[in-house]
């Protein structure tokens, strides 16, 4: 059984999932005031699991589409993504805590992995690549 009609169908859904996730990570957890009482690895595994999770969509919408240069991207930026913040996750979980400039760089790198902003990407540049003919 075919869930989704067409690639575009399955590309809008992801995009919205992942939105949904994206609101809902920055609503409910970063920008929530009454979350101080969580520790610093909870909300170490409240990120990370955020980013798995935005993964995973991206990986079940992009990797049933015909262009399958777009699911290799997403793995590749991803698992690079992931290795580098949990790298930085486990050293401050075990060594000791890590300087702020670090703690902004996993952070941004965090970032960049959840915001539909990618994922968008990845869409317009396999539209202008499969527009143009070589």
């Amino acid at each position: 059984m075919n869930l989704y009609k067409s690639n575009k169908v399955r590309f809008a859904f992801g995009l919205i999932f992942i939105i949904i996730i994206y609101s809902c990570y920055y609503l409910l957890f970063y920008e929530n005031e009454n979350l101080d009482f969580l520790s610093r690895k909870s909300s170490h595994l409240i990120k990370f699991g955020t980013t798995i999770i935005v993964y995973l969509v991206g990986t079940f919408h992009l990797g049933k589409l015909d262009d399958i240069w777009m699911s290799y991207l997403w793995h590749f930026i991803h698992v690079s993504g992931l290795c580098i913040i949990t790298s930085i996750g486990l050293y401050d979980w075990f060594i000791g805590e890590v300087l702020l400039r670090v703690k902004l760089f996993a952070g941004s790198i965090q970032e960049m992995l959840i915001s539909p902003v990618l994922y968008v990407g990845m869409g317009l540049l396999n539209k202008t690549l499969n527009r143009v003919k070589i």
